[in-house]
């Protein structure tokens, strides 16, 4: 028997998943009754068992995957084939949805559950990461497959602040509505996997290498209601970039030893590799003359009132965003406003969005801010123009 969740091969007779620990009981997805193994109807609703326990809503990913998200991916799905990557694996889950769910009618539990579902999901396309599984009352997610990003980690840590954040604003409006507490919680591991093949359906097959996805499950099992934990691995690949709290060595289910497990608290003030490396001091710049000189020259007619632009092109690592910092921060700005403002591929669904950094930074506005606050600097700084 496959895992509905990782795809791992369990015995026949498994409860449970051997590589994730999820469940592998088969329920109905309207009336949630338990099935016997091979059921194509259920036994007392009659209502057709979808694969993979899924809900008729969320039966494949290629139903609730963006448009323009599913054409990125089935573009990429001949090279994806076959490939081992390394990637970050999300799980999150309702928490106590059983309980949530005991005494409700199946059509009402469905109408509760699945906002949840759409809210984690729109969270995972945002940084478009894939989901690959949804099940009943939770979701598993893959970033950095099947298409690729170098900050996979730093993804799915943003993804998962996002559906906590938005999940949150739900439960508010859930609790006043209809008295229940809604709560979430995630789980994050970064590792290799082995792509298998993927579907028309948009569905991976793939094998876990190591403890890859089973570390993921692992996590999400682990955290607290409202919280979202992640393991070392993960850590390494975003330090800097989020913020942390260790929770010390955990015992984990099916490791001999303790693992050191982190709470996410939220993402980081630095934005990018290089400014995380900078808090901890940069390496001597040495070279690039000729690339420096240029930049002075058009500095030096900038100042006398000519306008320049600047545009510095080249391979990724090869050192611009550190031959941008090394301008900014010499003798040739001295005196001169620098303003800061960044693009990344995830944002692309907010319109104008290096504009609007543009703008943050300019006025001075903090994340904290609030709308009193936006208003007075804005205002300030307007009236102060020349």
């Amino acid at each position: 028997m496959n895992c509905p969740r990782c795809q791992h091969e369990n015995p026949p007779h498994a409860k449970f998943c051997l590589e994730c620990g999820v469940s592998l009981a088969l329920t109905c997805a309207k009336c949630h009754s338990a099935l016997p193994a091979g059921a194509k109807f259920c036994l007392e609703c009659g209502e057709p068992v979808t694969a993979g326990h899924g809900t008729s809503r969320f039966a494949a990913p290629k139903s609730y995957t963006p448009k323009y998200l599913a054409e990125k991916i089935l573009t990429s799905k001949s090279a994806l084939e076959g490939e081992r990557k390394v990637v970050t694996v999300l799980f999150a889950d309702l928490k106590g949805s059983m309980e949530l769910l005991a005494d409700r009618d199946p059509e009402e539990a469905r109408k509760l559950l699945d906002p949840v579902l759409a809210l984690m999901m729109e969270a995972v396309h945002h940084f478009e990461g894939i989901v690959n599984e949804a099940r009943g009352d939770g979701i598993m997610a893959l970033f950095g497959a099947p298409l690729a990003h170098e900050d996979h980690a730093v993804r799915a840590c943003y993804a998962a602040l996002r559906m906590q954040e938005a999940v949150k604003r739900h439960a508010d409006e859930m609790r006043r509505r209809e008295g229940v507490l809604v709560q979430i919680r995630v789980g994050i591991n970064s590792g290799e996997v082995v792509v298998r093949s993927m579907g028309s359906d948009l569905r991976m097959e793939y094998s876990a290498v190591g403890r890859t996805t089973h570390m993921a499950a692992r996590m999400e099992q682990l955290a607290a209601p409202g919280t979202i934990q992640l393991t070392a691995e993960t850590l390494r690949l975003v330090e800097g970039l989020v913020g942390v709290n260790p929770l010390g060595p955990v015992p984990v289910k099916g490791l001999d030893a303790p693992i050191e497990v982190f709470e996410l608290m939220g993402a980081g003030d630095a934005r990018t590799r290089l400014e995380a490396a900078e808090r901890h001091g940069l390496t001597r710049f040495v070279g690039r003359s000729a690339e420096m000189e240029q930049i002075r020259d058009a500095l030096d007619r900038a100042s006398l009132g000519r306008g320049q632009v600047v545009a510095v092109v080249g391979e990724p690592g090869v050192g611009k965003s550190r031959l941008v910092w090394e301008v900014t921060h010499s003798s040739y700005v001295h005196g001169w406003r620098a303003l800061k403002a960044s693009s990344v591929t995830y944002g692309k669904a907010t319109s104008y969005l290096p504009v609007i950094d543009l703008l943050r930074g300019y006025f001075g506005i903090e994340d904290q801010d609030d709308l009193r606050g936006i208003r007075d600097k804005v205002t300030g700084a307007v009236l102060t123009l020349d």
